[in-house]
């Protein structure tokens, strides 16, 4: 199989270094030659990925990929080397855990709408260097990182003006998850960080500073039931997980299949707000790229960069003044202004809000006979209206999802779920 362009990839928004390239699996392992070109995949790697410009991947997971020929890109990329970072939105290229079996996957950068493009001239400019400088360096001068080097645990002083949603006021046991499922250390399981190099913490320190997403995936895991993606590997540039085709991909989608999309957005939306760890994940802000389908139909999601998390078992300490804790990890990927509201003043209808309002109008729009639609618009004009109180915005929801399950039928284009339906109506 020729890997392909992903349908969801979009122009960049962040600038080097601060951004995140997302390496997504575009289908299952299929068993099939390496690529051509090896010393190709090394000089890319080299001049448009920036392996040559910052030490930031090296002893990770993905960094021993590239230079053991186990990511490789297509031969017709030869021609593209020259061209200035940012010139293509995607690079195809090909995966491998073995070395034998190879996949399709897709490097592009994981985009946000609250995210800016910024460049190597903001790091160097905060320490008054030239418009280039060792990265690196100046970032291990920083006040911020003094702590991280003297810290034996990550607590919440830490991480204090980090712009991620993540973090906006973390619980000492949602930093201990953190730490504890880190999994580019070795010895991962221990919510101390006696085992971390200094190289490993300023890793940690500048992926929750850029974008947050691949430390979501770890500690939130599709192993365990999550909506989320496997978590293959990364490091401050790069993530390697699986991805598919984006929700909006499916706007045209026949009836049962928006039906059945729709159904597994609203239960994805209820195990956010309600789970066994006791933590309330809600959205900042959406749009249909942030969700992804498998090729067995299963949607998951597909970004979690702008996923908030408030620990109802523990309790979240009250956040500081944004600028009383700003510096430059502050301003990597979203522009020193993140603009969070505080954690107590985030509703229980947040996300159910954003999604009916701005992603399942667009899914479920006339698909349906009449009398059923008429039904499914009220109810997502309910849910959708920010003005309603939390109960009647969430029954709203149930409700809507209780229409749409009878019109999801039971085939093999659902393999997710696909033969058991046909036994048991929990499918």
């Amino acid at each position: 199989m020729e890997p392909r362009l992903g349908p969801g990839a979009a122009a960049p928004r962040l600038g080097w270094p601060a951004q995140l390239l997302w390496v997504s699996a575009l289908s299952s392992a299929v068993s099939s030659p390496a690529p051509p070109s090896p010393r190709t995949s090394y000089n890319l790697g080299r001049s448009v990925l920036g392996l040559d410009k910052c030490n930031a991947c090296i002893g990770t997971s993905i960094c021993k990929k590239f230079f053991k020929e186990e990511i490789r890109f297509d031969s017709w990329l030869a021609t593209h080397v020259e061209l200035p970072l940012g010139y293509l939105p995607s690079y195809p290229a090909n995966y491998s855990d073995d070395s034998k079996t190879w996949r399709p996957v897709e490097i592009s950068r994981l985009v946000s709408t609250q995210q800016h493009e910024i460049s190597d001239r903001r790091i160097c400019a905060s320490a008054a260097a030239p418009k280039t400088c060792s990265i690196e360096r100046v970032l291990r001068k920083t006040g911020r990182f003094q702590k991280w080097l003297q810290a034996k645990r990550l607590t919440p002083d830490l991480v204090q003006g980090l712009p991620s949603p993540l973090l906006r006021c973390p619980s000492q046991r949602l930093l201990d998850r953190v730490v504890r499922r880190y999994a580019e250390v070795a010895d991962a399981g221990s919510i101390f960080m006696d085992h971390f190099t200094d190289r490993d913490k300023l890793r940690l320190l500048y992926t929750l500073a850029v974008n947050a997403h691949p430390i979501l995936l770890q500690i939130f895991p599709g192993a365990e039931g999550w909506p989320l993606p496997k978590y293959l590997g990364s490091c401050g540039r790069f993530l390697v997980s699986t991805s598919t085709s984006p929700l909006q991909e499916f706007y045209a989608a026949p009836p049962d299949q928006a039906a059945d999309l729709a159904h597994q957005l609203l239960r994805i939306l209820e195990s956010l707000r309600s789970n066994d760890l006791n933590y309330f994940l809600y959205f900042t802000h959406v749009d249909a790229s942030m969700f992804g389908i498998f090729n067995n139909g299963h949607l998951f999601i597909r970004d979690a960069s702008a996923l908030g998390v408030i620990d109802r078992q523990e309790g979240s300490p009250a956040a500081a003044r944004a600028a009383e804790n700003q510096d430059i990890f502050s301003c990597l990927g979203a522009g020193c202004q993140a603009g969070l509201p505080p954690c107590d003043a985030v509703p229980e209808k947040q996300s159910v809000v954003l999604v009916c309002r701005q992603v399942l109008p667009q899914l479920l729009q006339g698909k349906f006979p009449s009398a059923v639609q008429e039904q499914i618009d009220v109810l997502l004009a309910k849910c959708g209206e920010g003005a309603r109180p939390d109960p009647e915005v969430l029954e709203a929801a149930s409700q809507l999802k209780s229409i749409l399950r009878p019109l999801r039928t039971c085939d093999p284009r659902f393999a997710y779920r696909y033969p058991d339906c046909r036994y048991n109506d929990k499918f």
